[in-house]
């Protein structure tokens, strides 16, 4: 497994100041955030002129980019997400599912556009990933289940995102083992209750909430799974800099804690 972080984390601040400190915390690589309102890193309406400065960030700092996260499913949006993926070398977007929970017509609406975009990804030679979100379409298992059933393309796979599962009031121990065999990405955080959102920044730092984190990667570590496992903090834009990089630093080394006690460092 790979450790990297979202860079909305540092969402108040430039790319070099994001690359820099998680380099500092030990991650192994980041996941852009493409995420417009929280944060101004890989602006997509630009992304062309970004490439040499996020290339020469990961090759100064020394971090792989994992992924990149875009919320919105606008063709023309994910299209340059997907080009600036291929250009850059971004093996993974990630996007949102969209749609309203409860309702059968905006769950099959989601997983039409997720197929069409899954499509168009692997024309590009990446993998769109979307995970399950409290209040859209798709936000437990079941509605999990039933987008892996509908979309079998290799360049369409699962995020899965804990906190959300656990928002959801499922055990997310079980979810994952439930769909681990087409999970690409994990977006990883902790959360402290089950309310609508996930909390302040600082509670959703790892080890800080409710969810079995270690249960959790210790799923992901006896099904094999070797792709990105990408701190995900939002909210953070007005955060001092310290504050950022402590919420960095402390739920990275409880991943890695995690991992040594799963076996798998």
């Amino acid at each position: 497994m790979k450790l990297g972080a979202n860079t909305v984390l540092f969402g108040g601040y430039d790319m070099d100041t994001a690359f820099r400190c998680l380099a500092m915390a030990g991650y192994d690589g980041v996941e852009l955030s493409a995420i417009g309102g929280m944060s101004e890193h890989l602006m997509l309406d630009r992304w062309q002129e970004l490439v040499p400065e996020i290339k020469g960030l990961s090759q100064t700092y020394g971090l792989e980019l994992l992924a990149m996260e875009q919320p919105s499913q606008d063709v023309l949006i994910m299209e340059a997400a997907f080009q600036a993926a291929a250009e850059i070398g971004i093996p993974i977007v990630n996007c949102g599912p969209g749609g309203t929970t409860g309702d059968q017509e905006s769950l099959q609406k989601s997983i039409d556009s997720l197929g069409h975009l899954a499509e168009m990804a692997g024309k590009y030679g990446v993998t769109l990933c979307v995970k399950a979100h409290v209040g859209a379409a798709i936000y437990n298992t079941e509605t999990t289940l039933k987008v892996m059933d509908a979309i079998n393309l290799p360049s369409f796979g699962i995020d899965m995102d804990p906190s959300h599962i656990h928002r959801a009031g499922e055990n997310p121990v079980e979810a994952l083992q439930a769909v681990v065999s087409r999970v690409k990405h994990v977006h990883i955080r902790d959360c402290k209750g089950t309310q609508q959102n996930p909390g302040k920044p600082e509670m959703q730092a790892n080890g800080r909430g409710d969810i079995d984190l270690l249960g959790y990667i210790r799923v992901l570590a006896e099904n094999n799974y070797a792709g990105p496992v990408d701190l995900e903090i939002i909210g953070a834009k007005e955060y001092a800099l310290e504050q950022c990089c402590v919420i960095a630093a402390e739920s990275r080394g409880h991943m890695q804690a995690c991992l040594q006690a799963a076996g798998n460092r």
